[in-house]
Protein backbone atom coordinates (compact mmCIF):
# COMPACT_ATOMS: atom_id res chain seq x y z
CA UNK A 1 0.00 0.00 0.00
CA UNK A 2 1.25 3.50 -0.61
CA UNK A 3 2.26 5.68 1.80
CA UNK A 4 -0.26 8.27 2.91
CA UNK A 5 2.30 9.96 5.50
CA UNK A 6 2.69 13.68 4.68
CA UNK A 7 6.41 15.10 3.46
CA UNK A 8 9.64 14.66 5.23
CA UNK A 9 11.09 18.00 6.59
CA UNK A 10 14.10 19.05 8.20
CA UNK A 11 12.21 20.37 11.47
CA UNK A 12 10.39 16.84 11.44
CA UNK A 13 13.73 14.99 11.39
CA UNK A 14 15.11 17.27 14.05
CA UNK A 15 12.14 16.39 16.12
CA UNK A 16 12.31 12.98 15.31
CA UNK A 17 16.20 13.41 17.34
CA UNK A 18 14.23 14.95 20.03
CA UNK A 19 11.99 11.68 20.40
CA UNK A 20 14.32 9.13 20.06
CA UNK A 21 12.94 7.92 16.68
CA UNK A 22 15.55 6.35 13.98
CA UNK A 23 15.83 8.19 10.70
CA UNK A 24 16.20 6.12 7.74
CA UNK A 25 17.71 6.86 4.48
CA UNK A 26 18.58 5.06 1.74
CA UNK A 27 20.91 6.13 -0.97
CA UNK A 28 18.82 5.68 -4.81
CA UNK A 29 19.84 6.64 -8.37
CA UNK A 30 17.18 5.75 -10.57
CA UNK A 31 13.14 6.33 -10.57
CA UNK A 32 12.07 3.13 -10.12
CA UNK A 33 13.95 2.92 -6.77
CA UNK A 34 13.33 5.98 -6.07
CA UNK A 35 9.56 5.16 -6.15
CA UNK A 36 9.97 2.02 -4.45
CA UNK A 37 12.10 3.32 -1.30
CA UNK A 38 9.32 5.97 -1.02
CA UNK A 39 7.35 3.68 -1.12
CA UNK A 40 8.68 1.79 1.85
CA UNK A 41 8.06 5.09 3.81
CA UNK A 42 11.92 5.99 4.35
CA UNK A 43 12.57 9.47 4.96
CA UNK A 44 15.43 10.33 3.29
CA UNK A 45 16.13 9.60 -0.18
CA UNK A 46 20.10 10.51 -1.16
CA UNK A 47 21.62 10.59 -4.34
CA UNK A 48 25.30 9.84 -4.14
CA UNK A 49 27.77 10.27 -6.07
CA UNK A 50 28.90 7.04 -5.69
CA UNK A 51 26.55 6.27 -9.07
CA UNK A 52 29.47 6.82 -11.10
CA UNK A 53 31.47 3.43 -9.29
CA UNK A 54 27.84 1.63 -8.98
CA UNK A 55 25.36 2.33 -11.88
CA UNK A 56 28.32 3.95 -15.11
CA UNK A 57 31.18 1.42 -13.78
CA UNK A 58 33.58 4.35 -12.83
CA UNK A 59 36.90 3.56 -10.73
CA UNK A 60 35.84 5.92 -8.44
CA UNK A 61 33.17 8.75 -7.55
CA UNK A 62 35.96 11.40 -8.41
CA UNK A 63 34.64 11.15 -12.62
CA UNK A 64 31.30 11.91 -11.99
CA UNK A 65 30.25 15.51 -13.55
CA UNK A 66 27.79 17.91 -12.17
CA UNK A 67 25.57 17.67 -15.69
CA UNK A 68 25.32 13.54 -14.41
CA UNK A 69 24.05 14.88 -11.26
CA UNK A 70 21.97 16.29 -12.42
CA UNK A 71 20.41 14.25 -14.47
CA UNK A 72 20.37 11.12 -11.38
CA UNK A 73 18.50 13.65 -9.38
CA UNK A 74 15.91 14.94 -11.71
CA UNK A 75 15.13 10.74 -12.21
CA UNK A 76 15.01 10.14 -8.29
CA UNK A 77 13.09 13.09 -7.71
CA UNK A 78 10.25 12.33 -10.20
CA UNK A 79 9.89 9.04 -8.15
CA UNK A 80 9.79 10.76 -4.40
CA UNK A 81 6.85 12.11 -3.63
CA UNK A 82 7.41 11.84 0.73
CA UNK A 83 10.78 11.39 1.43
CA UNK A 84 13.63 14.19 1.73
CA UNK A 85 15.53 14.18 -1.45
CA UNK A 86 19.68 14.77 -0.74
CA UNK A 87 22.05 15.18 -3.52
CA UNK A 88 25.67 14.58 -2.72
CA UNK A 89 27.59 17.27 -4.60
CA UNK A 90 30.29 15.90 -7.58
CA UNK A 91 33.67 16.49 -6.81
CA UNK A 92 34.82 20.14 -7.39
CA UNK A 93 32.43 22.86 -5.99
CA UNK A 94 33.05 22.47 -2.36
CA UNK A 95 36.90 22.39 -3.42
CA UNK A 96 36.63 25.38 -5.88
CA UNK A 97 35.14 27.97 -2.99
CA UNK A 98 32.07 28.91 -1.29
CA UNK A 99 30.81 31.43 -4.01
CA UNK A 100 31.29 28.23 -6.84
CA UNK A 101 29.59 25.95 -4.06
CA UNK A 102 26.41 27.92 -3.55
CA UNK A 103 26.21 28.51 -7.63
CA UNK A 104 26.45 24.63 -8.15
CA UNK A 105 23.71 23.66 -5.03
CA UNK A 106 21.48 26.37 -6.63
CA UNK A 107 21.10 24.17 -9.76
CA UNK A 108 20.41 21.06 -7.84
CA UNK A 109 18.03 22.82 -5.93
CA UNK A 110 16.54 24.78 -8.99
CA UNK A 111 17.24 22.51 -11.94
CA UNK A 112 16.54 19.14 -9.92
CA UNK A 113 14.11 20.16 -7.30
CA UNK A 114 16.73 18.27 -4.51
CA UNK A 115 15.35 19.39 -0.74
CA UNK A 116 19.39 19.22 0.90
CA UNK A 117 22.85 19.10 0.01
CA UNK A 118 25.18 17.09 0.88
CA UNK A 119 28.58 17.98 1.71
CA UNK A 120 31.27 15.36 1.97
CA UNK A 121 34.29 16.72 4.01
CA UNK A 122 31.89 19.86 4.96
CA UNK A 123 34.15 19.79 8.35
CA UNK A 124 37.12 21.90 6.07
CA UNK A 125 34.30 24.05 4.59
CA UNK A 126 32.39 25.52 7.42
CA UNK A 127 31.86 28.99 5.41
CA UNK A 128 30.34 27.14 3.19
CA UNK A 129 28.23 25.46 5.24
CA UNK A 130 26.80 28.91 6.38
CA UNK A 131 26.40 29.86 3.08
CA UNK A 132 24.66 27.56 1.60
CA UNK A 133 22.29 27.77 5.08
CA UNK A 134 21.87 31.57 4.58
CA UNK A 135 20.61 30.64 0.97
CA UNK A 136 18.01 28.73 2.36
CA UNK A 137 19.70 25.73 1.20
CA UNK A 138 19.36 22.69 3.96
CA UNK A 139 23.19 21.14 4.53
CA UNK A 140 23.76 17.53 5.14
CA UNK A 141 27.51 18.00 6.33
CA UNK A 142 29.44 14.36 6.51
CA UNK A 143 32.33 14.06 8.44
CA UNK A 144 34.67 11.33 9.90
CA UNK A 145 36.64 9.01 8.09
CA UNK A 146 35.88 9.61 4.30
CA UNK A 147 38.03 8.65 1.15
CA UNK A 148 38.63 12.55 1.72
CA UNK A 149 39.94 12.60 5.30
CA UNK A 150 41.43 9.14 5.93
CA UNK A 151 44.82 10.68 5.65
CA UNK A 152 44.34 13.26 8.07
CA UNK A 153 43.36 10.73 10.73
CA UNK A 154 46.07 8.30 9.38
CA UNK A 155 43.81 5.70 7.97
CA UNK A 156 44.96 4.73 4.71
CA UNK A 157 42.42 5.92 1.78
CA UNK A 158 41.80 1.99 0.48
CA UNK A 159 40.24 1.70 3.70
CA UNK A 160 38.03 4.73 4.16
CA UNK A 161 35.38 3.55 1.75
CA UNK A 162 35.03 0.17 3.35
CA UNK A 163 33.57 -1.13 6.30
CA UNK A 164 35.55 -1.25 9.50
CA UNK A 165 37.07 1.92 9.56
CA UNK A 166 36.33 2.51 12.70
CA UNK A 167 37.08 6.12 14.78
CA UNK A 168 39.08 5.16 17.92
CA UNK A 169 38.62 6.91 21.33
CA UNK A 170 41.64 9.24 20.44
CA UNK A 171 39.92 10.90 17.92
CA UNK A 172 36.60 11.42 19.79
CA UNK A 173 37.55 14.92 20.93
CA UNK A 174 38.15 16.00 17.87
CA UNK A 175 35.15 14.58 15.85
CA UNK A 176 32.83 16.28 18.82
CA UNK A 177 34.37 19.81 18.32
CA UNK A 178 34.00 18.98 13.97
CA UNK A 179 30.24 18.19 14.90
CA UNK A 180 29.90 21.34 17.30
CA UNK A 181 31.34 23.42 14.76
CA UNK A 182 29.20 21.96 11.71
CA UNK A 183 26.02 22.82 13.62
CA UNK A 184 27.24 25.93 14.52
CA UNK A 185 27.98 26.66 10.64
CA UNK A 186 24.31 25.96 9.85
CA UNK A 187 24.06 22.06 9.11
CA UNK A 188 20.47 20.59 9.55
CA UNK A 189 21.70 17.06 9.68
CA UNK A 190 25.54 15.03 10.05
CA UNK A 191 26.78 12.02 7.93
CA UNK A 192 29.00 10.69 10.52
CA UNK A 193 31.11 8.21 8.27
CA UNK A 194 32.69 5.10 10.40
CA UNK A 195 31.78 6.20 13.43
CA UNK A 196 31.66 3.58 15.75
CA UNK A 197 30.36 2.76 18.90
CA UNK A 198 32.20 5.14 21.11
CA UNK A 199 32.43 8.17 19.12
CA UNK A 200 29.29 8.04 17.50
CA UNK A 201 27.47 7.80 20.45
CA UNK A 202 29.11 11.05 21.73
CA UNK A 203 28.85 12.93 18.97
CA UNK A 204 25.15 11.80 18.45
CA UNK A 205 25.26 13.38 22.04
CA UNK A 206 26.84 16.45 22.09
CA UNK A 207 24.52 17.70 19.06
CA UNK A 208 21.09 18.84 18.81
CA UNK A 209 20.97 17.88 15.20
CA UNK A 210 20.44 14.23 14.07
CA UNK A 211 23.53 12.24 13.57
CA UNK A 212 23.15 9.40 10.83
CA UNK A 213 25.53 7.35 9.83
CA UNK A 214 26.38 4.98 6.34
CA UNK A 215 29.27 2.29 7.15
CA UNK A 216 30.52 1.62 10.69
CA UNK A 217 27.18 3.06 11.53
CA UNK A 218 24.81 1.57 14.47
CA UNK A 219 22.00 2.29 16.66
CA UNK A 220 23.96 4.74 18.41
CA UNK A 221 23.33 7.10 15.95
CA UNK A 222 20.07 8.88 15.42
CA UNK A 223 19.92 7.22 11.95
CA UNK A 224 21.14 5.23 9.03
CA UNK A 225 22.54 5.26 5.49
CA UNK A 226 22.35 2.31 3.24
CA UNK A 227 22.27 2.19 -0.44
CA UNK A 228 19.21 0.46 -1.55
CA UNK A 229 21.31 -1.73 -3.88
CA UNK A 230 23.49 -3.32 -1.11
CA UNK A 231 19.77 -3.68 0.83
CA UNK A 232 18.21 -5.48 -1.78
CA UNK A 233 21.65 -7.26 -3.20
CA UNK A 234 21.41 -6.02 -6.56
CA UNK A 235 25.11 -6.35 -7.48
CA UNK A 236 26.40 -8.65 -9.82
CA UNK A 237 29.02 -9.54 -7.22
CA UNK A 238 25.99 -10.80 -4.55
CA UNK A 239 25.30 -13.70 -6.72
CA UNK A 240 28.08 -15.63 -5.71
CA UNK A 241 28.21 -13.91 -2.16
CA UNK A 242 27.49 -15.20 1.57
CA UNK A 243 27.16 -11.59 2.78
CA UNK A 244 23.65 -11.34 4.49
CA UNK A 245 21.46 -9.02 2.86
CA UNK A 246 17.65 -8.14 2.81
CA UNK A 247 17.62 -9.64 -0.53
CA UNK A 248 19.49 -11.30 -3.29
CA UNK A 249 17.66 -9.40 -6.37
CA UNK A 250 21.14 -10.26 -8.16
CA UNK A 251 20.65 -14.02 -8.05
CA UNK A 252 16.62 -13.30 -9.09
CA UNK A 253 17.77 -11.65 -12.05
CA UNK A 254 20.20 -13.99 -12.95
CA UNK A 255 17.54 -17.20 -12.77
CA UNK A 256 14.80 -14.89 -14.18
CA UNK A 257 16.89 -14.05 -17.32
CA UNK A 258 18.38 -17.31 -17.60
CA UNK A 259 15.00 -18.83 -17.66
CA UNK A 260 13.71 -15.98 -20.45
CA UNK A 261 16.58 -17.14 -22.31
CA UNK A 262 15.58 -21.11 -22.62
CA UNK A 263 12.00 -20.13 -23.71
CA UNK A 264 13.29 -17.85 -26.41
CA UNK A 265 15.29 -20.58 -27.42
CA UNK A 266 13.14 -23.09 -26.79
CA UNK A 267 10.40 -21.51 -29.19
CA UNK A 268 7.88 -21.19 -25.86
CA UNK A 269 5.85 -17.86 -25.29
CA UNK A 270 7.46 -15.88 -22.48
CA UNK A 271 5.55 -15.22 -19.35
CA UNK A 272 4.47 -11.71 -18.86
CA UNK A 273 4.38 -11.27 -23.13
CA UNK A 274 0.59 -9.85 -23.84
CA UNK A 275 -0.82 -10.34 -26.00
CA UNK A 276 -0.49 -14.54 -26.38
CA UNK A 277 -0.05 -14.55 -30.28
CA UNK A 278 -0.01 -17.68 -31.89
CA UNK A 279 1.48 -19.05 -35.21
CA UNK A 280 -0.01 -19.32 -38.10
CA UNK A 281 -1.53 -22.64 -38.88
Amino acid sequence: MESNQTAVTIPALQQMKRDGKKIVGVVAWDYQIAKIVDRAGVDIVSVGDTVGINLWGHPNPFEITMEEMLVVCKAVRRGVKRAMVSADFPYGPLQEGTDAAVRAAIRMVKEAGVDMIKLDGAADFPETVTALARAGIPVFAQFGITPQTALQYGIPYSAANKPGAIVTEAMTARLIEEAKRLESAGASLLDFTNSGPIAGAAVAAAVKIPVIGGFGGGPWLDGRMRMAHAAIGYAESNIDSDVESYANVAKITLDAITAYAGDVRAARQIKGAVPVVKPAA
